[in-house]
């Protein structure tokens, strides 16, 4: 009579497949125990952070000021990598392709991250896709001021005045497809205001010929002209924030002046490369915003013009969401493109 080995065989099979289960969960275990370890040992070395500017501008040196407080917080070093080009598209697309783990950064700004994609034929890099916000770090209120002698000195008697002129009322600033261009533009689209752009290569020349009287209008960071504007030498017309710059309480908001959900500011975040942990992501926000409510640093970037601004990576992302759709349509109405 054969002998029936059909349950033996089932036996030997369930217990290699068993034995096999069993080895595939330890390992698995073992691999998040270990990348769970690695994630609570962050950082364990130097941290880059890439500023796609040359160094000595606002954006340069609010990196190094973040720079220097993440070190003393996260107890290693954050070191700053200045990559400049191409309007800020070759250092922040170095970030994109980087490895996601922790240890590249990205000091993001908004002209490079929002205005950027829709003003070159191609960046590099996509903003919604190919990076993970960590943390706002400020925001650098804009002003529109005019030359003294121009005769209109609120919003509502400029846009009047605009619209007199035949060759329209030139606004100067620092340079194609830059916020403060963004926001000239929105003004015109929202208030049917008569106003040339002027570009030039950095806010400085433009802040020397609207005081010489060679253009009536500058629109330019509060940073660059609040000592212009308090020795007498520019009129302040409006801000472009919501609220008024404490810095200039008595300039009163383009929303004041009667535009109304007028709301554009310059600003300055910390992004990861997509995919990067959200245990590494949160630990940085963390420290983020640790150091952007210390006094002494919010005071320093007061001086810089900014205005901290503390908070999650989630509405650190809405923001970036919102600029992205909202400048794409401008520059559409605009035809701005990359000169």
């Amino acid at each position: 009579m054969p002998q029936n080995t059909t349950t033996p065989r089932r036996q030997w099979l369930k217990a290699a497949l068993s034995t096999g289960l069993m080895a595939a969960a330890c390992s698995g275990l073992a691999l998040s125990a270990s990348t769970a370890a690695a994630q609570a040992a962050y950082p364990a070395k130097p941290i880059r952070l890439v500023v796609p500017f040359a160094t000595g501008g606002v954006t340069d040196t609010s990196g190094r000021l973040i720079a220097e407080q993440l070190s003393k917080r996260l107890g290693q070093q954050v070191i700053v990598d200045n990559k400049p080009g191409a309007s800020g598209n070759i250092g922040t697309q170095m970030v994109a392709t980087a490895e996601p783990d922790g240890y590249t950064l990205l000091l993001g700004f908004d002209g490079t991250m929002v205005i950027n994609p829709h003003v070159f034929p191609k960046v590099g890099f996509d903003t919604a896709k190919d990076f993970a916000p960590i943390g706002k770090i400020g925001d650098a209120i804009l002003i529109l001021v005019s030359h003294p002698g121009v005769p209109a000195k609120t919003l509502q008697q400029v846009i009047a005045l605009s619209k007199t002129q035949s060759g329209g009322l030139s606004y100067g600033t620092s340079g194609t497809g830059g916020t403060p261009h963004i926001a000239g533009e929105l003004l015109k689209q929202r208030t049917g205001a008569n106003l040339t752009h002027i570009p030039y290569k950095g806010g400085g020349q433009a802040m020397i010929d609207v005081m010489g009287g060679n253009i009536p209008l500058v629109y330019t960071a509060v940073a660059g002209a609040i000592q212009h504007v308090k020795s007498g030498k520019l009129n302040a017309v409006a801000v472009s924030s919501a609220q008024r710059a404490p810095s200039m309480p008595d300039v009163p908001t383009f929303i004041e002046a009667g535009v109304a959900d007028f709301d554009i500011n310059s600003w300055v975040g910390l992004l990861a490369p997509a995919k990067t942990p959200r245990a590494i992501v949160d630990k940085l926000n963390t420290e983020l915003n640790a150091v952007l409510n210390d006094p002494a640093v919010r005071e320093r970037l007061n001086t810089l013009g900014i205005t901290a601004s503390p908070g999650g990576p989630e509405r650190f992302g809405r923001d970036m969401a919102r600029d992205l759709s909202r400048y794409a349509a401008v520059v559409k109405a605009a035809n701005i493109k990359a000169e």
